[in-house]
């Protein structure tokens, strides 16, 4: 097998264990407080969207900057 096949198989292990951990830590509020989710799910239908889409965009920023500073060798 060539690098680049190493290589392109090394990412999608490395895609694939960063979507699984991203699917734990969504999970978890879930399974952990199901009740107390609920309240919250129906208080956030009371917030504004542009309240939501800058949280969303900060969180996108933020993302963004720790995937920047983890690769950077």
């Amino acid at each position: 097998m060539c690098y680049y096949g190493l290589r392109e198989e090394w990412f999608m292990k490395f895609f694939f264990c960063v979507i699984g951990m991203v699917f734990i830590i969504e999970g978890l509020p879930y399974f952990a407080f199901p009740e107390k989710l609920k309240v919250y799910l129906a208080k956030m239908a009371e917030v504004p969207d542009s309240s939501l889409r800058i949280m969303g965009l900060t969180a996108i920023i933020a993302g963004l900057v720790l995937v920047y500073f983890g690769r950077t060798e």
